[in-house]
């Protein structure tokens, strides 16, 4: 069966998945919504670098693409600065009948542990339309919510369960949230928008009690240990100038604690810079994740990710566009409401063999 899709945004991860629908072969473009003036009546191709003219251009006619006879909205508008205004697009999606797949809201990966009124919103719209909505992407998503939870199926014991994100992100083209949201390039007393205290727990609670429910167990608590690491000189990076005493890494947990002990350990090492922080644990080749589950086996699995382009963080966009783009025909199957990793069956790359 072929789903027709709705691309709705084209930035960082949107022109990835745009890319994907329209090579994918179980699905097809039905449309394409952007924000920029300058990109309406663009061919899709154009945004997102196929040489092939698609047939299909973009807009910025909301109501003309909803009022079409699509499956389902891929909504990839940031939505970090603006969350309540991304649920209401959503919930608008979802009225007008469309399963909406979306990366935009990380608290949203785990409905049960999610903002109840955004919950109580987009399952209200859900039923309205008869359709689901699922959130998801790489971290917070696959890596650190999919994959851990298939690793501990092979346990005998599990003592604990990290998951560490270990990446350069010089080459991760979005200045706003490197610089404002995570602090990048700040005095080191700036408190950034991602280390207000709780918004760690906020943006990855959602994995850890997702974990925690897949092992049958609850999170007691959540604590969040911060630390930074200064530019020990001017850094020059893809994305712009790190100067000497301003923050150029950041290192995190978020702690999932079971029954008074930190059991389920979300970690981000993140550099501005290969040479930044040289007493942190250094990543396998290029950078990625590595998950480690404690116990009876001990085991330890490797995910490193390399674009097309031979760009580490490339890969990373990609892989988040896909883990939504893949499962778009299990959200189609599944009841009417908002789901999340557990609510689904394996999704694997299906038809994507070359």
């Amino acid at each position: 069966m072929t789903h027709k899709v709705i691309q709705w945004s084209t930035g960082n991860v949107g022109a990835h998945t745009l890319r994907s629908i329209a090579l994918h072969p179980e699905l097809e473009l039905a449309g394409v919504w952007v924000h920029s003036p300058e990109k309406v009546g663009l061919d899709a191709a154009t945004l997102c670098g196929l040489d092939t003219p698609i047939g299909i251009e973009a807009t910025n006619d909301a109501d003309a693409l909803l009022a079409s006879d699509a499956d389902v909205v891929c909504y990839t508008a940031t939505g970090d600065l603006r969350p309540t205004e991304a649920v209401a697009d959503m919930c608008r999606f979802l009225e007008a009948g469309k399963n909406v797949v979306a990366t935009s809201v990380v608290s949203l990966l785990y409905p049960p542990t999610a903002p109840r009124g955004w919950i109580r919103q987009l399952d209200a719209a859900c039923q309205v339309g008869q359709v689901s909505c699922f959130t998801s992407g790489i971290d917070p998503g696959f890596a650190n919510d999919l994959l851990p939870l298939v690793v501990s199926g092979f346990s005998e014991r599990i003592d604990q369960i990290r998951i560490v994100e270990n990446l350069d992100y010089s080459t991760y083209m979005q200045p706003e949230v490197l610089f404002d949201t995570m602090g990048f390039g700040q005095p080191l007393d700036h408190e950034p928008l991602i280390l207000i205290p709780g918004a760690l727990g906020f943006a990855w609670g959602g994995p850890l009690h997702m974990i925690a429910a897949g092992l049958g167990e609850t999170i007691d608590e959540i604590k969040e240990v911060v630390e930074k690491c200064p530019a020990d000189r001017d850094l020059e990076t893809a994305v712009g100038t790190i100067r000497e005493g301003t923050m150029a890494g950041l290192r995190f947990e978020v702690q999932g604690f079971v029954r008074g002990r930190p059991a389920i350990i979300v970690e981000h090492i993140t550099r501005m810079h290969p040479s930044v922080a040289p007493q942190w644990p250094t990543p396998s080749g290029t950078g990625g994740y590595r998950i480690t589950v404690t116990g009876s086996p001990r085991y330890t699995v490797d995910l490193e990710m390399m674009g097309e382009d031979g760009d580490h963080n490339t890969g990373g966009l990609v892989a988040t566009g896909m883990r939504i783009i893949n499962a778009i025909p299990a959200v189609c199957a599944a009841p009417p409401g908002v789901l999340s990793t557990l609510d689904l069956p394996l999704v694997t790359g299906r038809r994507l063999l070359s």
